[in-house]
């Protein structure tokens, strides 16, 4: 499945904003990562793991910041329940709660929770499909923290790619919603 092609996902390209209440996912080693776009090119993301083996909370970033040097997409799969300026309201009324936990309170459960006032991961419920593949992307998440494996790469997890922008590797169960 191309992405490229996909109503459902749509690479944000150089020097364009999406618009506020967006759902953006970018990629991290062996899982992708999800936040909302607020405007003034900032986004509001559950930080979780996304610089260390402790977990950070719900905050404000750049765009550039959430990003980390990879692609981003927008993912259009779920229509939002909320309009636009409601899911940036939501999504700033939870600024810096810190009660992210992998399996029930992660940035994909947050951002749902912002768009559609449902807390859930279609990337826990393939990885419950699928636990090799969790174990995988663990092990992968491990060796980054510690400094022995890239930070990109081919992921298992069916994520889009960065190797190849905008190409979503099926395989691995975990596929957008569309």
């Amino acid at each position: 499945m191309n992405a490229e092609h996909s109503p459902a996902w749509a690479a944000l390209i150089l020097g364009t904003a999406p618009v506020p209440g967006a759902h953006l996912v970018t990629l991290r080693c062996g899982y992708c990562h999800h936040g909302i776009y607020v405007g003034d090119s900032k986004v509001v993301h559950y930080a979780g793991y996304c610089r260390a083996l402790h977990h950070g909370p719900v905050e404000e970033v750049a765009l550039v910041e959430f990003a980390a040097g990879q692609q981003v997409w927008i993912d259009a799969s779920v229509a939002p329940k909320y309009p636009g300026h409601e899911v940036v309201r939501r999504a700033r009324s939870r600024l810096d709660e810190d009660r992210y936990r992998l399996l029930t309170n992660n940035c994909e459960h947050f951002c749902a929770w912002c768009l559609a006032g449902e807390s859930r991961s279609e990337q826990v419920q393939a990885w419950w499909g699928h636990p090799r593949s969790a174990l995988r992307s663990a092990i992968r998440l491990v060796k980054a923290f510690h400094g022995s494996a890239p930070a990109s790469g081919r992921p298992d997890a069916g994520a889009p790619s960065a190797l190849h922008p905008g190409h979503i590797f099926p395989q691995a169960g975990w596929q957008p919603s569309l």
